[in-house]
């Protein structure tokens, strides 16, 4: 309280001196000159507490939605929209029948090659021009037969033979052909996916013949971007490329204190134990003695080259492999983002010489516990594709539609790949 008077007593004498007071004087001061000093904290105000009615509301819950009723509702999306776009056809079609012909059309200067095939185009892609789909052995192959047509390659309009160890590959692509309801379908390369994906091997091994003069000139893949370079040289300088980015060897910086507080074990850690077991396994099995390390550990952010010894070895062995195999190997490169994942499936079920589990008739061996080791299949591969996020989903939940189709379209791809390398090895 002392600055306060020391202040109030220089008012009062500053007062005192424009009302010529003499200090002496026994005249008392105006009321209005005197202030008084406290040093009193101001009352808030109250504010009357809200009284509640029961305890607090639960918080919101997302409903209990099961696969099947997920299934269903997406069943009913589609069929809702196969109807508008039916009813669209048919009334584009109404439009053009003989009962309401077109309006003449001005004469153009400009030639129409069309004709009317773009007016019945529609219609007639609507209809399935099969009934059953069968697979037949013929000159010592397997041929997939729409009726009694078989099935060609989109580009070359040669037959689509595979080899007779490959029962299970014909098996799955009459399947494919068998599914669709529609001749436009055919048309739709995201509905026969393993069809394009056996046309690519019989592009690759057709190329190769004519490189090595075996077969004609026209037997030449049209579907290369560099017809100098050919498609297997193309697919082993791609493929290549993600030996660099490996998300098998990318690895999330340590944890630190305080900021990754979660349960379980760290992304690091399932990173880092993964990988082990998959380089560990190619180290001894397929390339002996071949180096990998990881391309991206700790705060890094630009992933690191593997040694040229290392990229010499592999891209040897990618280039060795056969049609069927390269191209096996390329579906899972792109598909998992992951070289390494991908031989690791290759080897394990090819039927080639490269094959080290089912189809080398190589079986699993006992581990230290004396039990069998598990086979590595699309389930095991597809989750090592996906590390990361199963890690995030697990933590912060999955988006619906997302997350979800994005893991199936994963082992659809994966599952691909293991029909079309696999077989019985009696080629």
């Amino acid at each position: 309280m002392k600055p306060p008077t020391r202040i109030a007593l220089r008012r009062l004498a500053a007062n005192r001196r424009t009302l010529s007071i003499s200090p002496s004087s026994s005249s008392p001061l105006p009321q209005r000159l005197l202030r008084s000093i406290h040093g009193t904290p101001p009352a808030p105000a109250t504010v009357s507490p809200i009284h509640g009615q029961g305890p607090p509301p639960d918080p919101p819950q997302p409903t209990a939605d099961s696969e099947q009723a997920r299934l269903e509702r997406r069943r009913k999306q589609a069929e809702l929209l196969q109807r508008a776009q039916d009813m669209r056809t048919a009334a584009a079609v109404e439009k053009q029948s003989p009962s309401n012909p077109p309006p003449p059309q001005q004469p153009s200067s400009r030639p129409s090659n069309s004709g009317d095939k773009t007016s019945t185009k529609t219609p007639l892609l609507r209809k399935r021009f099969w009934k059953d789909v069968h697979v037949h052995e013929v000159d010592g192959a397997w041929e997939v037969h729409l009726d009694t047509r078989p099935l060609r390659h989109p580009t070359t309009k040669r037959v689509v033979r595979l080899p007779l160890s490959k029962h299970l590959l014909a098996g799955a692509l009459a399947l494919e052909w068998d599914l669709l309801v529609s001749a436009q379908q055919a048309t739709r390369q995201h509905l026969i996916p393993l069809t394009s994906l056996v046309c690519r091997a019989i592009d690759i091994r057709e190329d190769d013949e004519a490189r090595e003069g075996i077969g004609s000139s026209n037997s030449s893949s049209s579907g290369s971007d560099n017809v100098n370079e050919g498609i297997r040289r193309s697919i082993v300088r791609t493929i290549l490329r993600y030996l660099d980015t490996d998300s098998l060897l990318c690895w999330a910086p340590p944890p630190q204190r305080g900021t990754d507080d979660l349960e379980g074990p760290s992304l690091r850690d399932a990173q880092r134990s993964a990988a082990e077991r998959v380089v560990g396994f190619l180290g001894t099995r397929v390339w002996p003695g071949v180096e990998i390390e990881p391309v991206l550990d700790g705060e890094s952010i630009l992933p690191r080259g593997q040694k040229p010894g290392t990229r010499q070895v592999i891209e040897g062995w990618v280039s060795g492999l056969d049609a069927w195999e390269l191209a096996g190997l390329e579906r899972a490169v792109l598909g998992g983002k992951s070289l390494l994942c991908g031989v690791r499936l290759l080897v394990e079920w090819s039927e080639g010489h490269v094959g080290v589990g089912v189809g080398a008739g190589v079986t699993a061996e006992p581990d230290d516990g004396g039990e069998k080791e598990k086979k590595f299949g699309v389930e095991e591969a597809a989750r090592l594709a996906s590390i990361e996020v199963d890690w995030q989903t697990r933590q912060w939940g999955e988006v619906e539609d997302t997350h979800d189709v994005e893991r199936e379209d994963l082992r659809r791809q994966l599952g691909s790949v293991v029909l079309l390398v696999t077989g019985t090895g009696a080629r």
